[in-house]
This record gives structure tokens, sequence and C-alpha cells, in this order.
């Protein structure tokens, strides 16, 4: 292991420079810093700067920042590299590889996050895409990273445990599930809402597919249903249902599918999948005459 130093913030070396143009020696200004005098010295020879001209605060500190990066773990370590890419090369996850480093070692040398961005560098920089195979699925680029699970950020939400057994078993109206259908037109968008119990489809278009039109659209939609017909409503774990509460009020409890299970809605996904038929992706909404989708749910 070699010596670790420690490093002067921005705000030191304001401080630095302040006390070094008051002509205070290297010793007094580690005394007000609290600092040894040795990294004082350090920190002024090591950024270029001198007695007369004082310590330049903001390039020190860029000067050390970029002094601090030496590349990826996997870079600096060709030992550890070689190691690495072996057991990809054989086969293995990132997990598994970091999870076999760390039973050997009986410490974390590296994080899966490490590998993968490591070996998305390789592809960026010069479009090395045979890096991609080193990878269990073999992408070129990564996707997103998603934070949290779906419907972590949906307020109040329910899931299906506690909806009314006579809603899955279709013995009684009222009970609906909700569902957006999307077209390639940005922003274009119809909300499906299907009640089991009768097979009733109601369409509509919302202003937009935020959760404010939705919330607008679904409630003008049941509103003017007797209560017996407007018990629940099912939802997957889109944003775009956040506002679901807003029918509490009016007697209608609201539900929600587990994470990627949108399955659980099967009469809504059926009634998509009917309407699609007609309705491909690539339907340019604001072409369609008045009443048009409408004649496509009777269908």
């Amino acid at each position: 292991m070699g010596t670790r130093y420690q490093q002067l913030t921005l705000e030191e070396r304001c401080e630095l420079a302040r006390l070094q143009a008051q002509g205070c020696s290297y010793r007094q200004i580690a005394a007000a810093l609290d600092l040894a005098p040795a990294t004082i010295t350090r920190g002024v020879k090591r950024n270029g700067s001198s007695r007369q001209r004082g310590d330049q605060s903001v390039y020190a500190d860029q000067q050390a920042r970029a002094r601090r990066w030496q590349g990826s773990k996997l870079e600096r370590d060709a030992d550890l590299r070689e190691w690495v890419l072996a057991r990809l090369k054989a086969g293995w996850s990132p997990q598994q590889v970091c999870g076999r480093l760390k039973r050997e070692t009986g410490r974390t040398i590296l994080s899966h996050e490490t590998i993968y961005r490591f070996i998305d560098a390789q592809i960026r920089r010069g479009k090395a895409y045979d890096w991609r195979h080193y990878l269990p699925q073999g992408k070129t680029y990564r996707g997103r990273t998603k934070r949290g699970q779906p419907g972590s950020r949906i307020p109040y939400r329910q899931g299906l445990e506690a909806r009314p057994p006579a809603a899955a078993a279709r013995q009684t109206p009222g009970h609906w599930e909700a569902d957006l259908m999307l077209f390639s037109a940005y922003g274009q968008a119809a909300l499906v809402l299907a009640e089991r119990y009768s097979r009733l489809l109601v369409a509509r278009l919302p202003q937009g597919n935020l959760a404010e039109p939705i919330a607008a659209v679904i409630g003008q939609a049941l509103n003017g249903l007797p209560a017996e017909w407007r018990q629940t409503v099912t939802f997957d774990n889109g944003s775009e249902f956040a506002r679901h509460y807003r029918w509490h009020e009016q007697g209608i409890a609201t539900y929600f599918c587990d994470t990627h299970s949108p399955w659980q809605k099967g009469g809504g996904e059926n009634a998509i999948g009917r309407l699609r038929r007609t309705l491909p992706r690539r339907t340019d909404l604001a072409t369609l005459p008045e009443g048009a989708l409408i004649e496509r749910v009777r269908a």
C-alpha cells in the first residue's frame, strides 16, 4: 500500500492564498488551517505556485482533481483485468465474477457495475463491438439505469392482494381495469377501461399521457355510472396513474398489479389486443374522423 496524503479543499486553498498574500509562513498557515506544514508545502509546490504569485486556488484545485483520476481499476491493474476477462469469456456474469473475488480474498475488490462500465467504455471509445461478447446478453450498448421499483413513486398504492375477491371472480359489476394504449406519434394515447363482469369497454382520448389528464378522463368516464358500477379500478404501475387516489372520495377503490405483471389485469390487456387489429401503433389519431374510436370499440 502506498502512502496516502490529505488533499486540500477549495476553501482551504482560498484561505491559503489569503494568508500567503499577508506574508504568513507555511507553518503559520498550517497552524491556522489545522493541517501539517508538509501538507501546505506539498500543495503549493505541486500546483506551480510561488510566494511571489501566491497560491492560485481554483487552478490548484483543478490540478489536484485531474491527477486524482487514473482510470478504471480494471485499466490500472492488468492482472485483475485478465482474471476478470477470462471468467467473463467463460460465461460468468459480472455479478458472479465479483462474488468469486470477494469469496477468495475476503473483501470487496470491485463491483459488477465497474465491470459493466469498463466493457461499455471499450465499446464506445473505439467502436470495438466484439467487447459485447464478454457480457451475458451480448448487448452493444447499455440501457438506462432504473432507480427504484416500478410503482415506488405512486402514493397510496395498494396491491391486488387487497382487492375484493368478487372482482377477481367476476361475480358482480363495477370492477374495472384501466390501461393506456400508446401510438407512435408523440403524446398520442387512448385510455381503455374494461369492466370485468359485463366485458363493457370504454375508450377515451386524453389530452396527453401524464397523470393529470389521465385522472380527469377516468373521472369523466366513471362519474355518470351508478355507484354499484364504479367500485374498483385496477392499474399497472405506470406513472400516468399516479393520481388514482382522487377517486377515493367518490367511493372508488384503486389497486395495482404486481411489478412487471400486467397480465394480472388480463381483461384490459385482451381488449387492447383486439383494438390493435384496427388501430395499430402507427395510427395517427389526429387523422381519425369523429366517432371512429367509438366504432372500433363497438366492433
